[in-house]
């Protein structure tokens, strides 16, 4: 049995356990292409990705749209996706390792992801992701998504591990808004934006590989201040648009 070390990692889905920005972006630029829109998804997604879908939508209209409307466009924008990756389907490399030496190392493992159960089935139960965490949380089971910080203040009550003592693992920069929101360190992959445009990770990386727990233990050791969430870099991103 491995020896609890009380530090918990929490794993954002999109972008961080898988590397599908590009088939997300995709489906986006369909819905728009349909809705006679020329939002470039992909540019759209470096800056708003992490949000849930209907709040990124939102930003690409002129004049308010109904809610209900917004969440039927979600669902066409998540059929297209499934479909497009369907058989593109697998972990960023090194994952599976890693969580398994994390585990050894007693580390709790949550997923705190903006996604509903189904896409969360459709990914981690797919590539048999699911016994690896302690708690999963998405969309269903907070009030609001990133970049507020619930999704990760609820995973870390879930865990039963302080914020403080927990690290979050992001690809977004909404969704590292909202780590330091919740009071939590945060470890950069860079699959969907470069590297440099995030605000203050311990580290990038392109992927597990490049990283074990124990570098990931010794980091947080260290006891580096947790970085306070940058209003400006939000507000910047968002009003870009």
């Amino acid at each position: 049995m491995a020896e609890q070390n009380s530090y918990a990692l929490i794993f954002d889905m999109d972008g961080v356990l898988i590397d599908n920005t590009a088939f997300q972006a995709r489906a986006f630029q369909f819905l728009f292409r349909d809705l006679g829109l020329t939002t470039n998804a992909l540019q759209l997604l470096r800056r708003l990705n992490g949000m849930p879908a209907t709040k990124i939508l939102e930003t690409v209209f002129t004049n308010p749209v109904p809610k209900k409307q917004l969440e039927s466009y979600a669902d066409q924008r998540e059929f297209l996706y499934r479909v497009l990756y369907w058989e593109k389907r697998r972990e960023v490399a090194g994952l599976t390792s890693f969580l398994e030496a994390a585990r050894a190392a007693g580390f709790k493992i949550g997923l705190g992801t903006g996604s509903i159960n189904d896409t969360i089935s459709y990914i981690i139960d797919h590539l048999d992701l699911r016994r690896h965490f302690d708690v999963i949380v998405g969309k269903d089971d907070v009030d609001r998504g990133k970049p507020h910080a619930d999704t990760y203040t609820v995973t870390a009550r879930e865990l039963g591990v302080p914020p403080e003592r927990c690290l979050v693992f992001e690809d977004a920069l909404m969704g590292e808004q909202a780590a330091y929101k919740a009071g939590m360190r945060c470890i950069a992959l860079s699959t969907s934006i470069k590297s440099d445009k995030f605000q203050a990770p311990l580290k990038v990386v392109k992927d597990f590989t490049e990283i074990t727990p124990s570098q990931v233990l010794e980091l947080l050791e260290q006891n580096p201040p947790i970085p306070k969430p940058s209003k400006q870099l939000a507000k910047r991103e968002y009003m870009k648009l």
